[in-house]
């Protein structure tokens, strides 16, 4: 009896056409919901949504860096006629991600913690695997047919995801999580696309150590960050390590490149953690220079900061907080404008003052959508819109109705607290940047960090920033990675 393939699916009363593809990499046929050209229309979408919420990181020489070898290397890809795009985003968090269509981002905190070319390199094979074996298709193909909501941080509850983050699909795919055998493929991809254009992948294996590392140090059980999109880097590392000795083999590969000095000495300068003109959390208050203002943040909480707005939950995801700009010509205008936008019933509005500026206190729910599953849970939310200068702020506190009296003080505490800022050394505060300094004579990586005056309660976190233990001994003339202004 023969077989035959048969593709096809019915999503809910939607019927979508038919469509069989042949895998770029694998071979095989797979069911996917677009076409190529469709995938790529879904990258140019996606990409000015990314560059807003989380900006380009101003370096003409670092951006040039990845784009000549983004390109050299999608060019012995799968997908090699891809108009592939390189970007380097400024955000702190460690990560890098890729999106349907040639796009691919490393953030400048990935770009610190590399320590050499080849780690680089073999981290950038790993995304342009993702685009190459269509996994970011894949994933959007079974959120679709899985009826999964895409939702915004992995500490939230669902039902308090819609007001995370934007809900654009562009925004949306960078939260989605690949599966095992996605991760194990682009780890192969990696390692077989930074060997043929001669770079050691075993570079790529160390650093998976480093990210194991910085888990371990941020206390969690995956890669820091809301918005990490990989799972946590484990045995990846033996695996890598074996695939790199193959690769090396097959290619007789015998100068494998690794190029530290020349990669350290192009990260010179570069900001590391949160850049102070963006806005940063010290002593339990959010400063934000350039727009001039401050507020509380609730103590033990976790928080991200970007572009567009700073987001705090607790740890058990139970509540969300969130300050952003609003629109509107008025504070009444923005008000009403959030209400219909996110579907809420007012309970409660007044006009108040918030240390001397104009506000507006709402209550509101969140309605009921005809047709839409039930939430879990009802949820309310607290707004404070607050008219400073020629902007209305938006401090929004959300929670399941069952444990919003239980969040009400820490949302109200931080909304109340948002005052002008005057502090001059607040005002003027620099950013940390990477230093690469020269180890003066043999020693540890801990007597050397000290001799070039290191913070001694951050030697740990140096320690894995040079993808070293403390421990480890370091020849006199090795460049290393210290933190200053």
């Amino acid at each position: 009896m023969k077989k035959y393939l048969i593709c096809s699916f019915f999503i809910a009363t939607i019927i979508l056409y038919n469509s069989c593809a042949t895998n770029p990499v694998s071979g095989k046929k797979q069911v996917v919901l677009m076409s190529e050209a469709q995938e790529i229309a879904m990258g140019k979408e996606a990409d000015p949504q990314i560059i807003a919420q989380y900006g380009l990181y101003e370096d003409k020489a670092l951006q040039s860096f990845i784009t000549e070898k983004g390109k050299q290397m999608a060019a012995i890809s799968h997908r090699p006629k891809l108009d592939y795009q390189f970007r380097v985003v400024d955000s702190d968090v460690l990560n890098a991600f890729a999106v349907p269509g040639g796009y691919v981002y490393f953030t400048r905190g990935i770009m610190a913690h590399f320590n050499n070319e080849a780690e680089f390199a073999g981290v950038l094979g790993h995304e342009i695997g993702h685009i190459a074996a269509r996994h970011s298709v894949e994933q959007q193909r079974n959120a679709i047919l899985g009826q999964i909501g895409i939702i915004a941080g992995v500490v939230l509850a669902p039902d308090l995801a819609q007001f995370a983050e934007s809900a654009s699909q562009g925004i949306g795919l960078l939260l989605l999580k690949f599966g095992r055998d996605a991760e194990r493929e682009s780890d192969r991809l990696g390692v077989e696309y930074s060997s043929k254009i001669g770079y050691d992948a075993n570079e790529m294996a160390g650093f998976f150590q480093t990210l194991e590392r910085k888990s371990t140090e941020s206390g969690q059980g995956e890669l820091p960050g809301f918005l990490s999109t990989h799972p946590n880097p484990g045995d990846r590392f033996v695996t890598v390590g074996k695939l790199a000795t193959e690769w090396k083999q097959k290619l007789n590969l015998t100068n494998a490149q690794v190029n530290r000095n020349t990669y350290l000495k192009r990260i010179e300068g570069l900001v590391y953690g949160e850049d102070p003109k963006q806005g940063y959390l010290e002593n339990g208050i959010f400063y934000h220079p350039e727009l001039k203002f401050q507020f509380t943040v609730p103590a033990g909480w976790n928080y991200q900061n970007s572009p567009q707005q700073v987001q705090l939950a607790p740890k058990d995801g139970k509540a969300l907080m969130m300050m952003t700009l609003a629109k509107g010509a008025s504070l009444q205008e923005a008000a009403s404008g959030f209400l219909q936008q996110n579907s809420l019933q007012l309970l409660d509005s007044k006009d108040v003052n918030v240390n001397g500026l104009p506000a507006l206190a709402m209550m509101a729910d969140v309605k009921p959508q005809q047709g839409q599953q039930p939430q879990q849970q009802p949820i309310r939310t607290v707004s404070y819109f607050i008219k400073y200068g020629q902007l209305i702020y938006l401090l929004l506190g959300v929670a399941g109705t069952a444990d919003f009296e239980n969040y009400l003080s820490f949302f109200t505490n931080a909304q109340q607290s948002f005052k002008e800022l005057k502090d001059p050394a607040k005002l003027n505060k620099k950013p940390d940047r990477v230093q690469i300094k020269t180890v003066r004579s043999a020693s540890t990586l801990d007597q050397a960090l000290r001799d070039h005056k290191a913070d001694t309660k951050r030697l740990e976190e140096f320690a894995i920033l040079n993808g070293m233990k403390l421990t480890d001994k370091v020849e006199a003339g090795t460049f290393i990675k210290v933190i200053g202004q």
